[in-house]
């Protein structure tokens, strides 16, 4: 792996982990369906002027169902689902809660194709949920009201995070931005429906925007361009291994710009909810190394 992929691995880690502090900046006040309307929409407005002016030609009718279905699954739900909870819980919480999605695709790809589980995607799954007991059952913020239906909605995004990545393992092959410009349009008509039951819910100042504007063109579009862009260079398992750092990123952002509190349980939990992942997906490090020596 070259210099340069490392710097692109950290940095989509940095981007991802901060999308939830942006969240948890501009959810309190746009409520859960504008803040994903304006991130989808300018995602998908991004990736339009990036297409015209490297002259990629794209086209959303030809793969219409696709989109629709990796929009929803992949950016319209669990970015809705993340946003409901980012108005209670901590970016920090957030970001470790959505590690958890490889252990979810895990589950759901068995169930689907009816593959037998290992006993270590078994223990991995078990170590999810103690990890996820951790952090919950010692987090202060769980004793507000709404923070446990929280909690089910950011689990609820982890696991549409799985579903999209079962359908993709046998969709139409799409070149890869091509399915970024198609699912974030796709993700814009999905929740425009939402939008007339979740007013804004106060009046949006110059950090309320500025993070809307991160969440969209930095945190969606921009970050999206990275991935695809480590995938092709380093290949897919690699390149899964954004998935640990991001909860590293998400506790020291909030951290240092929120003031979250940072305890034992917030290292402890992320700690078995990364071994449980690591199991599940059956990351080595090996795997990284032999993108070392691409």
């Amino acid at each position: 792996m070259s210099a340069l992929s490392v710097f692109h691995l950290f940095s989509l880690a940095a981007i991802w982990g901060g999308s939830f502090l942006f969240m948890r900046i501009a959810a309190p006040v746009l409520g859960s369906a504008w803040l994903v309307e304006f991130r989808v929409g300018l995602a998908a407005l991004f990736l339009t002027l990036v297409a015209w002016f490297l002259k990629k030609p794209v086209s959303f009718r030809r793969h219409y169902k696709h989109f629709l279905i990796l929009g929803l699954f992949n950016s319209a739900l669990p970015f809705w689902f993340f946003s409901y909870a980012a108005q209670t819980l901590t970016a920090s919480l957030l970001s470790i809660l959505n590690a958890t999605a490889p252990i979810w695709g895990g589950l759901i790809m068995s169930l689907w194709y009816r593959e037998k589980l290992t006993y270590k995607a078994i223990l991995g799954m078990a170590l999810g949920v103690l990890g996820v007991s951790i952090l919950v059952g010692f987090d202060g913020v769980i004793t507000q009201q709404g923070s446990l239906l929280s909690v089910f909605a950011a689990i609820g995004a982890a696991f549409s995070y799985g579903i999209a990545t079962t359908y993709t393992r046998s969709a139409v092959s799409v070149d890869a931005f091509n399915n970024a410009y198609g699912s974030m349009w796709a993700a814009t008509l999905w929740i425009i429906p939402l939008l007339a039951f979740y007013p804004i819910q106060g009046e949006p100042d110059l950090t309320i925007v500025s993070s809307v504007i991160a969440l969209g063109v930095v945190c969606s579009g921009i970050a999206y361009l990275l991935y695809f862009r480590l995938v092709a260079d380093i290949g897919a398992a690699p390149t899964l291994t954004v998935t640990f750092l991001i909860p590293m990123f998400g506790v020291m952002w909030g951290a240092l710009l929120l003031d979250e509190p940072v305890g034992w349980h917030t290292l402890a939990g992320s700690l078995v909810v990364i071994t449980g992942t690591a199991l599940v997906t059956d990351f080595s490090p090996k795997v990284l190394l032999k993108g070392f020596n691409r």
